[in-house]
């Protein structure tokens, strides 16, 4: 078993997980580590909670040190001096025509490196604006291209339900999602009514889309003959969500409605 803290990066939308160490730590605590992308401050999310070994990727990092009020001073101005970097790096886009749209910036905790997240529909040659703004803010340049659902994240909004976004407020890493999932849901195949704020498939459809699976397994297919205690007929709809389904028999004016566990019973 492994001794796990979970460190969210707000301006990042990412949560790794650390080693707490002999630190006392607990949830809302800011601590400083040396994340994939550099030192940066995040807060604790998660634990300390013991995992299995399979569960972590090993070695695990551990954490430098519990935020100081120096450390919270620096990202305060950090933020700020990220609002003045984005500014630049928008004016040189322009100056230099390139087809791209700049979504955040940021710098790390130690100021060694600001990170420029962008979106554009094709490959993007920035070597010369990356030396334009390594001259300009004298420290190390990295620029991301990242898609559509990644800005959604990291910009966050209000999704169709009213809520804020599922992809910045508590998912980690995006899961595939198909248009599957929504016919498996009996859903509209309206894009309008299915897509979420990104333009891509709602994340949510994969939420109950395993009970579905599951439940749909149990149920007979649309147009099958099954036995029901009314006599023989004929699938004529499906309710998943209480494992039922229509059936019309013949002499019956109207379909009449079974539980799968009262066809099961008669077998």
């Amino acid at each position: 078993m492994q001794n796990v803290v979970g460190v969210y990066f707000p301006k990042a939308g990412k949560l790794e997980y650390y080693s707490p160490q002999s630190f006392d730590l607990s949830e809302a605590q800011y601590v400083v580590v040396e994340s994939t992308r550099g030192i940066e401050m995040g807060y604790i999310k998660y634990g300390p909670l013991n995992v299995a070994d399979e569960d972590v990727t090993l070695p695990l990092k551990h954490i430098i040190r519990v935020a100081t009020e120096a450390d919270k001073a620096q990202f305060e101005q950090n933020e700020q001096d990220a609002e003045a970097a984005f500014d630049i790096c928008k004016t040189v886009i322009d100056q230099l025509k390139l087809d791209m749209r700049l979504v955040n910036c940021e710098y790390i905790l130690d100021k060694s490196k600001v990170i420029f997240n962008f979106t554009s529909d094709d490959r993007v040659d920035f070597r010369k604006l990356v030396k334009i703004l390594a001259q300009k803010l004298k420290t190390r340049i990295e620029l991301r291209q990242i898609g559509v659902r990644d800005e959604a994240k990291l910009l966050g909004g209000i999704g169709p339900c009213g809520r804020s976004l599922c992809c910045s407020t508590f998912l980690g890493d995006f899961e595939p999602v198909s248009i599957k999932m929504a016919k498996d849901q009996n859903l509209s195949l309206n894009p309008t009514k299915i897509s979420g704020a990104c333009g891509r498939l709602m994340c949510c459809l994969k939420y109950e889309n395993d009970h579905y699976e599951e439940a749909r397994a149990q149920l007979p297919d649309v147009g099958e003959a099954v036995v029901t205690p009314d006599g023989q007929g004929e699938v004529v709809g499906l309710n998943i969500l209480d494992i039922s389904m229509q059936v019309k028999i013949e002499g019956v004016e109207q379909p009449l409605e079974y539980k799968m566990e009262e066809l099961e019973a008669l077998k």
